[in-house]
């Protein structure tokens, strides 16, 4: 089991950037794949990005190519989101999300552990 904590939300202005990041516990990080998933009231959870355990792969959510932009670094256990030109429609609870199977990593059963998620709010 991983522990996740999401950091980084918070509001910002259309058009504006934020950097999330998502501090996993355990020696065991680079095993795991993580994904970033987002939420707004009501709504169904969203795929946002994901990445392989290795780095190698990185996959995004249609709405956010080319905006998003995710990492990670297996020496300090954090997965990072890089958002840029914020659209009002994506203040959401932003969720990081770990897995250790190969996939599918836009499907929420895919992972196994969640953060509590941190809230962002883009104001026009």
């Amino acid at each position: 089991q991983v522990q996740l904590v999401e950091s980084g939300g918070g509001l910002v202005q259309v058009g504006g950037s934020l950097r999330l990041s998502c501090a996993a516990s355990g020696r065991t990080f680079s095993s795991y794949g993580m994904g970033w998933f987002r939420q707004a009231p009501g709504k169904e959870r969203e795929f946002v990005a994901a990445i392989r355990r290795n780095g190698g792969s990185i996959y995004y959510g249609d709405s956010v190519k080319g905006r998003f932009t995710m990492s990670r670094d297996n020496v300090k256990n954090t997965v990072y989101l890089q958002m840029n030109s914020l659209k009002p429609e994506e203040t959401d609870d932003y969720y990081c999300a770990s897995t250790q199977r190969g996939g599918p990593y836009s499907k929420m059963p895919t992972y196994g552990d969640w953060g509590q998620g941190t809230q962002v709010t883009v104001s026009s």
